[in-house]
């Protein structure tokens, strides 16, 4: 028998969902993400500057920095969110948007820092 078909035949309320350690577990997994992206821009910037300072290579540095701190601060927020309450609010669509833009924006950065 099926959940749903159990519920609606029981009359006993059903209890709120515990979310156990669930945004425990999410927390770390952006602070992972967040010490993963700290690596990445470190090693771009170690790349860009390797050959000498040129114009590029500070562009791309700069580049780089710019989204490792877009992306730090995605990640804060987040983070402060899932901390602040026991069930946090999902993660908003504009976030998540934002939050796969730098990741994807460094890792274009990184093919063409590989590139030249």
């Amino acid at each position: 028998m099926s959940g749903e078909a159990r519920s609606a035949r029981d009359p006993r309320p059903q209890p709120e969902r515990d979310p156990g350690l669930q945004p425990e577990r999410t927390r770390l997994a952006w602070r992972r993400t967040t010490l993963a992206s700290t690596v990445a821009a470190v090693l771009a910037v170690k790349a860009a500057l390797h050959g000498g300072v040129s114009v590029s290579g500070i562009v791309a540095c700069g580049l780089c920095c710019g989204l490792w701190l877009a992306f730090l601060l995605l990640a804060h927020r987040r983070i402060h969110a899932l901390s602040a309450t026991a069930s946090p609010e999902a993660l908003a669509p504009r976030h998540a948007t934002a939050a796969v833009l730098c990741t994807v924006a460094t890792a274009v950065c990184a093919a063409a820092l590989v590139v030249v």
